[in-house]
């Protein structure tokens, strides 16, 4: 007679990694028009307008020296502010740019410029906007709250152009993306910033301990690292709200860290080793736009292969677990 198969005889195979990439390229080449928020997100940054905060933080460094003082600061510390306001330091500030902002994490637009952030174009001089003392906290606030926005808007189009059977209204991924990013950003500030300081107050007293800590963070960081990357996903694939998409994600990959974390790499290898051939051409010429449009259309193209994985991974795993819950306690042990 012939023996039952067991459990794992009886699985499907889990979805791979080239399979969802090739049909995520595959939907993209198809609706090229997806790669319209990159491609414009990056024109500005690259042709347009620069938000500038150098003058800004001159003002600031004259006033520290003017009231160093009368806040009891010694020499030593003194030589110390002014050290730190080098011409490298000074250049490099030039070339930030607030519209950068624009760009946010994790739900936003993919930018190959927010990072360059070049300080000329091919044509010429970009135009410089300062930032006033009282107006830094605004910008801040309003470019985020608009990459949030835009952010929705394009993992929205990407997922619609990879399952056009599944659309969220543009409302509900308006508002679930407005939640999901103030959660993420309170958990950021009540979390993130108490450790950022705890870790200078550690480097002070003894770096040792403090880099011995960092680094079995570092080791650590994977099992926050891919269910971030996949918690916004539920709400464009799956119509899930904000906290039910967060929490769907840490449950998914905690079944399947091995394989989602290739997978994560692997987008993150292909993005960054791609960027930097994107970034090649110098940014006051016009090659930097063949970058451009690489990087657009391959950032859109890898965001689409997630949202494949994501599905696929999601059906699997609930297939899974429907047959699990189906098989007697003799069946799962054989």
């Amino acid at each position: 007679m012939q023996e039952p198969k067991t459990i794992t005889e009886t699985l499907p195979p889990p979805p791979g990694i080239i399979g969802s990439l090739r049909t995520g390229f595959d939907a993209i080449a198809g609706h090229v028009t997806a790669i319209v928020f990159p491609l414009a997100l990056d024109l500005l940054l690259w042709l347009g307008p620069r938000l500038r905060v150098d003058q800004l933080y001159a003002r600031f460094y004259k006033y520290s020296l003017q009231s160093a003082p009368a806040l009891g600061m010694t020499p030593d510390q003194i030589t110390q502010i002014k050290s730190s306001y080098t011409p490298e330091f000074i250049a490099d500030l030039q070339r930030l740019n607030m519209f950068a902002f624009l760009r946010t994490l994790p739900i936003g637009i993919s930018s190959l410029m927010a990072g360059a952030r070049p300080a000329a174009s091919p044509l010429g001089s970009p135009l410089a906007l300062e930032v006033g003392p009282l107006d830094l906290f605004f910008w801040i606030l309003i470019l985020s709250f608009i990459g949030w926005m835009l952010g929705a808007l394009y993992f929205r189009w990407v997922a619609g152009s990879v399952f056009p059977d599944v659309s969220i209204p543009m409302g509900r991924a308006l508002s679930q993306t407005f939640l999901y990013s103030v959660i993420w950003s309170l958990l950021f500030v009540t979390l993130g910033l108490p450790a950022f300081f705890i870790f200078y107050v550690l480097f002070t007293f003894n770096s040792l301990i403090a880099e011995g800590i960092l680094l079995f963070l570092g080791f650590l960081s994977m099992w926050v690292i891919v269910p971030l990357f996949f918690s916004p996903h539920g709400m464009f694939i799956r119509k899930q709200n904000a906290l039910v998409s967060i929490l769907s994600s840490f449950q998914m990959t905690r079944f399947t860290m091995p394989a989602s974390s290739l997978f994560v790499m692997t987008i993150f290898l292909l993005s960054v080793g791609l960027n930097v051939l994107w970034a090649f051409p110098a940014a006051d010429s016009w090659l930097a736009l063949v970058g451009i449009l690489g990087h657009a259309f391959i950032s859109t193209a890898l965001l689409a292969s997630s949202f494949v994985y994501y599905r696929d991974m999601t059906v699997w795993l609930q297939a899974v677990l429907e047959r699990l819950r189906t098989q007697t306690p003799a069946q799962r042990v054989s």
